[in-house]
């Protein structure tokens, strides 16, 4: 335990050294006793798990205007747009952190927060500040993988709750069930039939969507065969709002695949007081559109490619 501190307190006076004292690399090692490479380690470090968060405050005129126009045209609480980048594999960690800035500032003390699962929400995670707001509850709304990834539904809840210092509850079940029936059986097993009737009464419900396409995350965990997904893409669904399959309506599909998956139906995810979405990119456009159609979201995060098509609907 003593080591760990220790380890934390020298990445804090790095990190402060150079960032707030504006101290260059040499003269941080010089002060602190290491090598300018162990200090680099240590600065890049802190970017990544969120010890040091570097924000532009300013945002460019198109992306303000979007934003406008967006809650204009959705009725939106607060629309937040973030310019396309260059690398557009980095969009969802771009989109993620505006998503953690703004739970920083939006979580408050004995809220019920509902959470769905991501890259894109998992990336949100170290910009998330960490505080101990009480009576804060966190609901994981959907089943969990069975291979550990970064992007677990049920490691992202329980993390996010660690970081606000509150009360998670888990749907403890794989997020497909093999069958129908199996499914119902789940059902009535008190612990998940208590997050169910948790997630009626959500002050927040923050989620991603998903699409269809082969670098997916249902494709890349093999959570459908390529069978199901062909299927699915026969009976018209554009993607998933936690792997609900809608068509372009935003309607729940009758599918095989949606009887068998255990997370909170849409009709309990709309009795939210407020439904958070954080998607972008232009290969979420259609399952966006469908989603805002279903949903009727209060804040939505997303890009400006998303968001001017977003208006032109």
């Amino acid at each position: 335990m003593a080591e760990g501190n220790a380890k934390a307190d020298l990445k804090t006076r790095v990190a402060w050294l150079y960032y707030v004292e504006g101290m260059t690399q040499d003269e941080v090692a010089q002060r602190v006793g290491l090598t300018r490479a162990r200090v680099l380690r240590i600065l890049a470090h802190a970017r990544n798990d969120g010890t040091v968060q570097i924000r532009v405050t300013t945002k460019l005129t198109r992306c303000i205007e979007l934003e406008r126009n967006l809650e204009t045209v959705w009725g939106l609480e607060r629309a937040i747009v973030v310019p396309a980048p260059d690398d557009a594999a980095s969009l969802y960690r771009i989109v993620g952190r505006e998503l953690g800035a703004y739970l920083s500032e939006a979580v408050e003390p004995n809220m019920s927060v509902g959470l769905g699962w991501g890259q894109t929400l998992a990336s949100g995670l170290p910009a998330i500040e960490p505080r101990d707001p009480a009576g804060l509850n966190v609901i994981s709304l959907l089943g969990g993988l069975t291979r550990v990834s970064d992007v677990n539904p049920s490691e992202f809840a329980w993390r996010v709750a660690d970081r606000l210092s509150a009360e998670c509850y888990l749907m403890a079940a794989p997020v497909f069930a093999p069958d129908a029936e199996t499914r119902a059986s789940l059902m009535r097993h008190p612990g998940i039939a208590e997050v169910f009737q948790r997630a009626r009464s959500l002050d927040m419900a923050v989620i991603s969507l998903g699409d269809l396409a082969p670098h997916s995350i249902l494709s890349r965990y093999q959570l459908l065969t390529a069978d199901e997904t062909a299927s699915l893409e026969q009976a018209g669904a554009v993607g998933d709002i936690l792997c609900h399959f809608v068509n372009a309506e935003g309607a729940v599909l009758n599918h095989p695949v949606n009887s068998r998956v255990l997370s909170i139906d849409l009709d309990r995810l709309r009795m939210a007081r407020r439904i958070v979405i954080a998607s972008g990119g232009w290969n979420k456009v259609t399952i966006m559109l469908a989603a805002m159609r279903a949903l009727n979201p209060a804040v939505v995060i997303t890009d400006e490619t998303v968001a001017k098509r977003l208006c032109q609907a």
